[in-house]
C-alpha cells in the first residue's frame, strides 16, 4: 500500500515538473526565416536593362516563377523572431520580350533603406563612445626595412593606359 502510494506521488511530481518545463516562459524560441533574403543593396545594384543572368547573379534564384507570367520573378523572404511579430518582405522583378530588366515593384525601393529594420537593429542608434576605436596614425617605414623597398617599388611604377580595340569594319570589301 505504501510502495503504491510512493509510486503514484513520484509518477505526479515527475508528471508535474514536465508540464512546467514545456510552458516555462524562459524557453528559447528561434528565429524562424523563409525565402530569399533581399538587402537593400542587392536592389541598388538592378539596373533597368540587364539580362535575367544579371538579375539571378545579383539576386540569386527567385522562390517564385509563375508559369502563366514568365517575365515576372517574386522573392520572398520573410522572418519571425522567436516568440515575435512576422515580418514579411515581398519584391517582383519583371523583364520584357528580349529576357531584360523592366521593372521592379515591392517592398524594396532603389536608395531607401530596409535593411536594419528587417534585422531587428535600429539604425539610428550608434555606439557608445566609449567603446569606439580611434584609427591608429600610420607611422612610416624605418629606412632600410622591407616596407620602404615595397613603397619604393611601388612609388617607381608607371601607369599605362589600358588599350582599347577599334571597332571592325561590317563592311564587305
Amino acid at each position: 500500500m505504501q510502495n503504491t502510494k510512493l509510486l503514484l506521488t513520484s509518477f505526479t511530481l515527475v508528471g508535474l515538473l514536465a508540464l512546467a518545463g514545456c510552458s516555462f516562459p524562459g524557453v528559447y524560441k528561434i528565429d524562424i526565416q523563409q525565402g530569399n533574403v533581399v538587402t537593400q543593396d542587392m536592389i541598388d545594384q538592378l539596373r533597368p536593362g540587364m539580362t535575367r543572368r544579371q538579375v539571378r547573379f545579383i539576386m540569386g534564384n527567385p522562390l517564385l516563377t509563375d508559369t502563366f507570367h514568365a517575365d515576372r520573378w517574386d522573392y520572398l523572404y520573410s522572418l519571425q523572431p522567436g516568440g515575435g511579430e512576422r515580418q514579411q518582405e515581398r519584391v517582383s522583378v519583371i523583364f520584357n520580350g528580349n529576357d531584360q530588366l523592366v521593372s521592379l515593384s515591392g517592398d524594396f525601393m532603389p536608395g531607401v533603406s530596409r535593411d536594419e529594420a528587417i534585422l531587428g537593429r535600429d539604425s539610428g542608434t550608434t555606439a557608445p563612445a566609449g567603446n569606439v576605436e580611434q584609427p591608429k596614425a600610420e607611422e612610416p617605414a624605418k629606412p632600410g626595412s622591407l616596407l620602404e623597398q615595397i613603397q619604393q617599388d611601388v612609388d617607381k611604377v608607371e601607369t599605362v593606359p589600358v588599350p582599347t580595340q577599334e571597332p571592325l569594319e561590317t563592311s564587305p570589301q
